[in-house]
Parts: C-alpha cells; structure tokens; sequence
C-alpha cells in the first residue's frame, strides 16, 4: 500500500508545530488582551446552515466538503468560523451584547491546492456582534496592528467599504454588482488589465469599465483617494471611510478594490497583506456582516464585525527565520545513575524546565550527536563522581564549554537563558 496524506492536507514535525504553537499563544495574547473571550463549535455543521442565504454564498459553496451521517442527514465541514458563530449567538439569545470572542480551529475548503492554500487549515477569528458603532471597527484594526507589532511582520492593512462597492456599481449602472464586485478585487493579484479584461467578459460595456476603473485605480495618501472619489461619488460609504481612517496614519490603506470575496459583508472590510508582495495571499482579513446573524436568529438587525488571521500564511512567513527544533532545554545523560538522574530531571520539571533524559543507555558520544541534532541548549551529565560532590556537570551546546554546578544553580543558569 502506497501511504498519502489526503490531497491539500500537511503534517506538521516538531519544528513546524513549535512555530504554529508560538503564533497561536502570540494571537491568544493579544485577543485576550482586548476583552475576547474564547469559543469552541463543531467542524460538522447541517449543510442548510452552511447553506443558508446569508452565508458565504455561491463562491464558497462550490468549495464546501459534504456528506452525510448513517441517519441521512446533510451535514459539511465548516468552511469559515463566521458561519458557526452566527448560528450559536442564533441559537442563544440570552447571550449579552456586544459578544467578543475569539476562535481558532480549523476550517475545511475543496479547492484548488497552492503553496499557501490548502483545503484542511486553521483560522484565527476574533469578532464582535452587538456593536454598530464604527469603534467596533476601529478596535479590531487596532487589534490587527498589535498582532503585526508582536510578530515582527511588515504588512499593510488594506480597508475598503462594501457600501462605497456598491454605489460604484449603481455610479457605473451595473445589473449584476456582485459578480463585477469579486472581479475588480482581485486588482491586487491580476493588475488593471487583468480585471479590465474580467469585467468584458461578464459582459459590462466599456463606459461601465471606464466608470469602474477610473474609481478603482486612483492614486495618492488616503485623504487624496477619498477626495477624489467624493467628487463623483459622495455617499455613505465614503464617509464611513473617513471616520474609521482619522485613527490611523498610513499604515492603514484605502483600497477602493478591496472587496473581499464572501457576500455577506454589509460595510468594512479590511486586508492583511505583506508590504513586499511575496506571498500570494493575504495573511488575514474579515469586515462587517450585520445580517447574517440576525438572519438566522430569525429576528432583527443583529450587527457584527470581525478579522481573521490565516495560521498557514502567517507561518510560513515566519518559517523564513531561524526556528526552534525543539521545546527541550536541557539532556540529561546518566552515566551508571539511572534513578538518581530520574529523580533530577523531576526536580528540574518542577522548577518549570523542560527536561529530557536519555532513555536507551547511549554512549556520550551519541547522546551528544542527538542533543547537537535536536538543538538542545545544554546536557547534564550525572555520574557517580558528581553525585560525590553534589555537582552536576553541564555542557552548554553552543559554546562547547562545561561546568561543575549544583542544581540549584543549574536551574538558575537556565531559567536566566530562557
């Protein structure tokens, strides 16, 4: 039997899986430290939720693994986190607003495989449902920067509004919005060629193109992209802009293309993307959907917002940096001392460090070819001479040199590394 994974899936050996975890912890950190508090829901979701008209829509439907349970039920693998948040507030009214949460799971997608896009990964959603107020926004791009600062990215974060898409469409008298909308956001990946000649072949004339383009390309700071629009365009969406822009500089962008490609966003939506251009996706996004919720409740207006950070992306832009092959801090190597060395490496785990022992009886030699592999910072050799002088030798991996300690400064040496 020929052994594969599934196709657009991956595994992740340790020196992966380190980097994924620190990138989680980092999210978590910064999330919490807004007020969001954590939620969990199901990867199987029932195929009418996801489904339902004011989900993703028809694009990310196509993409949607389905199947069904021994009772033929019609169930699918959550695509996004957004779906299943607006189902549990639906189906929790008791819930207190405005809700702040946060998730990171995995999600499901049927599409085409790249490097940077897989069918099995992980979103890292933070979202606020309750708030139609435009500080809501504000917040999560705060948020967003934070995340940047804190993992050392240099990225852009892209704004746009889909009312301004919108009346661009009604300014350039377009019938079908929402399929010229997904057309001129991808402006970024194809240039204005490229989404000139998308929009010919969905049929729009070329004073449609000529309005649409002539929006979309404008030049200049954010103030001269938004004067100009105004001009010809002075509508809700314009001055929503305005508002949210004046709490930032330019490290927040209005790009009047933006459009992200869900159907369910009703106002902002926002883009990650790194400032020089090397990846061909964006590291996260999100914006506002103040009706998917509502909708599935059954009742009014429920307004939300939310920004979500792509695991994979995020990692494999970080991978390019020197990372860690091991969480392991110091090797214990007993040397004719097996129990005594057991009951050190506990006190060292004790005192928080994290402790590994030799468990096959190697030679030195070859204990110290798997320490020097693994890039464990030190290894402890515990011998019946050390035991005589209550000293415990270590060997500091980088440096080559070694030392006759006691424990108690050996777990402060480490400590003051970490």
């Amino acid at each position: 039997m020929r052994l594969e994974r599934a196709k657009g899936t991956e595994d992740y050996p340790p020196e992966k899986k380190i980097l994924r975890d620190e990138v989680v912890r980092t999210l978590m950190r910064v999330f919490e430290k807004y007020g969001f508090d954590p939620l969990e829901t199901p990867i199987l979701e029932r195929y009418e939720t996801l489904s339902a008209k004011y989900a993703g829509g028809a694009e990310i439907l196509k993409e949607t693994f389905k199947l069904k349970d021994q009772g033929n039920r019609n169930l699918g693998l959550r695509y996004d986190l957004t779906v299943p948040l607006a189902r549990f507030i639906a189906m929790n009214p008791q819930i207190s607003f405005p809700f702040k949460r946060y998730q990171i799971e995995k999600v499901f997608r049927d599409g085409p495989v790249t490097k940077a896009r897989i069918r099995e990964f992980w979103q890292c959603d933070v979202d606020i449902v309750g708030s139609k107020s435009i500080l809501a926004d504000v917040e999560l791009i705060q948020l967003a920067l934070d995340v940047l600062k804190a993992l050392q990215l240099k990225c852009a974060i892209k704004v746009n509004n889909r009312k301004l898409l919108n009346e661009i469409m009604e300014y350039a008298d377009v019938k079908d919005p929402d399929s010229a909308i997904l057309g001129i956001d991808k402006l970024y990946k194809i240039g204005e060629g490229g989404v000139e000649k998308e929009l010919q072949e969905k049929k729009l004339s070329k004073e449609q193109i000529k309005k649409i383009m002539e929006i979309i390309s404008v030049r200049g700071s954010n103030k001269e992209k938004l004067d100009k629009i105004q001009k010809k365009i002075d509508k809700e969406g314009i001055k929503e802009l305005r508002e949210i822009l004046k709490y930032f500089n330019e490290d927040v962008e209005f790009d009047p293309a933006l459009a992200r490609g869900l159907s369910y966003y009703t106002g902002m939506v926002f883009e990650i993307v790194l400032k020089n251009k090397s990846l061909g996706c964006s590291l996260g996004g999100g914006g506002r959907y103040d009706n998917m919720i509502g909708s599935f409740a059954g009742r009014g207006e429920i307004p939300a917002t939310g920004i979500s950070f792509g695991l994979e992306p995020l990692t494999l832009v970080l991978s390019q940096r020197k990372t860690k092959k091991t969480n392991v801090q110091v090797f214990i190597v007993p040397i004719k001392t097996t129990s005594k060395s057991l009951a050190i490496a506990k006190k060292l785990r004790d005192a928080g460090i994290k402790t590994d022992i030799d468990l096959i009886d190697r030679s030195i030699s070859k204990n110290l070819n798997y320490a020097n592999k693994k890039e464990i910072p030190y290894v402890l050799f515990i011998g019946e001479k050390e035991l005589k002088l209550k000293k415990i030798k270590i060997r500091d991996m980088k440096s080559g040199n070694e030392k006759l300690l006691s424990l108690s400064e050996v777990i402060k040496k480490i400590k003051k590394k970490d």
